[in-house]
């Protein structure tokens, strides 16, 4: 009777297990051995795996990205590091224990410390369609100090696993300029991407924490040549330990002790792999280097990202950041990325909030130690400062167009808002500054007696009224008057568009006559000190590219005289790029360190001014304008651009300092050749195509909306998700619900609105729009109401559709309605006057 009872039972027993296996209560991907204790986690792209070691410790010892493994022996781990000791996940001080369930599987009992602090840590880890999701609940068990917290480390094999990691603030970490053992990068976020260019290899760790926790990253050279990246959350930003320093060489530390309060954190992880080339690819490009563009950007672009809410161009190695400089925001349309234009946004909130003065004068540099600057000018606490060569009045410029291109990429009405004042106090401070009641207005400094410099060109002594701050007060102007005018203050837009004419009909007046104009050698000179001397008459790039770039300067005879022999002395010595003079400054005109000519500022190769260039050429020479953006392309593949400027003599890389402005000849490309205008209430095409690029075809990604842009010569397509329009002149357009929105020549004085009833796609082709006759095309299907916006007022028109005409009118507002039933293809066109 036993017998045959256990028999029954061991039956029963064998078959539950049967089913149980069948069932297989584990999440698929997840392998837990306890003989072994190790868990091996593998997405089901098979693309990413991760190994966790718990037999002495509780370590992650393999990273595998394509089945190669990216970690040093040492691997990823959790810990904290007090004065006295460090103390990790690595050595827990019990037996850890594992639990298996339906959505994962926990590590828990990881307990490290000491007396004075003790940490309980758990482990939970979860697959989420290709991504490994490892979140990290610490719990500690009283309020103290330490020196650093790990949640979590990684240590990579060495520095070249990665070229580098792009930030989830926009910025960047190249690997290579973490030269010496314990050189460090600390900022204050988590998410990154590691990325090597010519692999598709790339892992992304996304980092979120709850509400009111802040996260923090480090980037180190660490030992035995490894690269070790430590994420942290804690309660208060982590401040920096050697005073606003967010690089330091050859310490660890960068980051300064932390007060940790009894209680949890948290931090989850999703360790994703990502297809770097075509996450990054920049599209099919005919006739320009992809790879090039893309790596430049993603490298030299970034690099002048040097934290959270400081965005600029000098970058993290060297700590610095200057205000006077007007083209932040023009590199974020360039690169395309959320993240850095989020980070811009909040980059020119901080300088409103910390760099300006009440009286509207903007600072003109950010600087992690004192040193650099004017005495008693310098804040311990922001780090922002008057630079020591001279009040840099560029600044004031440099904050408005910045604000004005960046509105154009967030199209935030009251973020703008926000800066109004703020914009305005900047602009008059300047405006005020005009003593002689010329309409040129003038710096802080009189005359070369004071060797004090009033711009960028910070060792070369202009003074007075000055060419290029002016020009780029003409361009501050006319973009802030447009702001004006959309914030709703048409008198305010007037006000400003009428110091601009003032002060265009001033700049472009002969020498002789208080202007710029040097007839006899046919340029703008650089500067006028106030005793009326005339000074920079040397063919000055910057001045006279700005002129031309920024439309102070439209005269079509001027602009060639300027630009041919800008080009023909270039050809004559075959430089890569502009230098910023192509004769010598008279040697009191410069400081010491720009002699002998050429030297320095004076005469070297600064690419940082490019897309000056080539917005000048652009509409005078496309395939010049060309020349020098392949030119750029060709030097990155051969040194990076990881320099601050380049010899005149030798063409070779020059200065300790690297300046994310190089890629401005690129972000050029995508504004002065591709055309690409974003503007905060649509999408905007100007190109300037030429035949060799015919064919360009690529993604761009406005707030949240992602455009295909397809571009040939007199042949422009801007298509997304239910609509698209085509056109052979420059154009704007924007889908709102069931609504097209055309902007012909992409200007906001005449729109039309295209209404698809049944919510139906909507398809654009624009042939023809002139102020007498406008033809376009409705290629879709559909129920159509179309109405015609910014007409003369009561004008008659003949309206064609089909073979069909009509005569209408257009109302007292400027308004003309029309409703059609497409079945095929309609052709429409309106004539005036007839």
């Amino acid at each position: 009777m036993f017998m045959k009872f256990s028999l029954c039972l061991s039956a029963c027993l064998f078959y539950f297990q049967l089913v149980c296996d069948a069932i297989d209560f584990k999440p698929k991907g997840i392998d837990h051995n306890p003989a072994m204790k190790t868990i091996t986690l593998s997405t089901p792209d098979s693309k990413l795996a991760i190994m966790i070691d718990y037999a002495r410790g509780c370590v992650i010892k393999k990273l595998d990205l394509n089945g190669k493994n990216k970690l040093a022996h040492s691997g990823a781990y959790t810990g904290f590091r007090t004065q006295q000791e460090t103390f990790s996940s690595a050595n827990p001080q019990h037996k850890v224990r594992v639990t298996e369930n339906a959505d994962g599987i926990t590590v828990s009992n990881i307990h490290f410390g000491n007396t004075d602090l003790g940490v309980d840590e758990k482990w939970d880890f979860r697959l989420e369609d290709n991504s490994i999701v490892w979140e990290i609940t610490r719990t500690y068990d009283q309020d103290t100090q330490i020196e650093e917290l790990s949640l979590p480390k990684w240590n990579f094999s060495n520095l070249s696993t990665w070229k580098g990691g792009i930030f989830d603030n926009g910025g960047m970490v190249w690997c290579k300029y973490l030269k010496q053992e314990n050189d460090t990068y600390g900022v204050h976020t988590g998410g990154v991407t590691f990325w090597n260019e010519h692999s598709p290899d790339a892992l992304r760790i996304g980092c979120n924490v709850v509400a009111g926790q802040k996260l923090a990253a480090k980037y180190s050279h660490g030992e035995n040549g490894t690269f070790a990246v430590t994420q942290s959350v804690s309660e208060k930003p982590l401040q920096q330990r050697y005073h606003l320093s967010r690089f330091v060489a050859q310490k660890a530390d960068v980051f300064a002790p932390v007060e940790v309060k009894k209680g949890t954190v948290s931090i989850t992880l999703a360790l994703k792999y990502v297809d770097y080339l075509k996450e990054y690819s920049r599209g099919e490009l005919p006739g320009i280097d992809a790879e090039a563009v893309r790596e430049l950007m993603n490298t030299t672009g970034r690099y002048g990202v040097v934290d959270n809410n400081i965005v600029g161009a000098n970058g993290w190695l060297t700590n610095w950041k200057c205000l006077h400089e007007p083209f932040f925001a023009q590199i974020g349309m360039a690169l395309n990325d959320s993240n850095y234009v989020k980070n811009m946004s909040a980059t020119l909130d901080q300088e409103r909030d910390q760099a300006m003065l009440p009286n509207g004068r903007v600072l003109s540099r950010w600087h992690n130690v004192s040193g650099d600057e004017i005495p008693g000018t310098y804040n311990t606490e922001t780090g922002y400062y008057e630079a020591k060569w001279g009040y840099t009045v560029d600044s004031q410029t440099g904050y408005v167009i910045n604000t004005g291109e960046q509105f154009a990429l967030n199209g935030d009405i009251g973020w703008l808002r926000g800066h109004q004042t703020s914009c305005e106090k900047a602009l008059d401070w300047l405006i005020k500054r005009d003593s002689n009641q010329n309409g040129i207005f003038e710096m802080m400094n009189n005359g070369l007696g004071e060797q004090t410099a009033s711009d960028w060109l910070d060792i070369v002594w202009a003074s007075f009224e000055n060419a290029f701050v002016n020009a780029q007060l003409y361009e501050a102007l006319i973009r802030w008057s447009a702001c004006e005018r959309t914030l709703g203050n048409p008198q305010k837009a007037d006000y400003y568009a009428g110091v601009g004419k003032k002060l265009k009909e001033a700049f472009n007046k002969p020498v002789e006559e208080g202007g710029f104009w040097l007839p006899a050698k046919k340029q703008y000179v650089y500067w006028r000190d106030r005793d009326g001397s005339v000074h920079g008459d040397n063919l000055v790039t910057p001045v006279n590219f700005a002129a031309i770039a920024f439309g102070i300067c439209d005269d079509p005879e001027r602009i060639a005289f300027i630009l041919d022999q800008i080009e023909e002395r270039s050809e004559a010595e075959k430089l890569f790029h502009w230098p910023l003079c192509f004769d010598s400054f008279k040697r009191e005109e410069v400081s010491d360190g720009n002699w002998p000519f050429p030297k320095y500022e004076n005469g070297d190769i600064f690419p940082t001014w490019g897309y000056l260039g080539v917005r000048a050429y652009a509409k005078y020479d496309k395939d010049l304008a060309l020349k020098y953006i392949r030119n750029i392309l060709k030097q990155y593949k051969k040194d990076g651009l990881s320099s601050q400027r380049y010899s005149r003599a030798t063409q070779l890389g020059l200065g300790d300092d690297i300046l994310a402005g190089i890629c401005t000849s690129i972000t050029a490309l995508y504004r002065d050749i591709y055309g690409l205008r974003p503007e905060w209430n649509r999408m905007g095409l100007e190109p300037n195509m030429v035949a060799s690029l015919n064919g360009a075809k690529f993604p761009y990604i406005l707030r949240g909306t992602t455009y295909q842009v397809e571009l040939r010569v007199d042949d422009y397509q801007l298509s997304s998700e239910g609509f698209s329009v085509r056109g052979n002149e420059s154009f704007g357009a924007m889908k709102t619900k069931n609504t097209l929105r055309f902007y012909p020549h992409n200007r906001e004085e005449v729109m039309m609105d295209i209404e698809e009833l049944a919510g139906q796609r909507i398809d654009l082709v624009v042939d023809l729009w002139k102020e007498d006759v406008i033809s376009w095309r409705i290629t879709s299907p559909g129920e159509y109401k179309i109405t015609l916006k910014g007409l003369p007022r009561g004008a008659a028109y003949e309206l064609w559709m089909d073979d069909q005409v009509q005569y209408v009118q257009s109302s007292e507002e400027g308004l003309l309605s029309l409703n059609r039933i497409c079945k095929s293809t309609t052709r429409l066109v309106l004539k005036k006057g007839v």
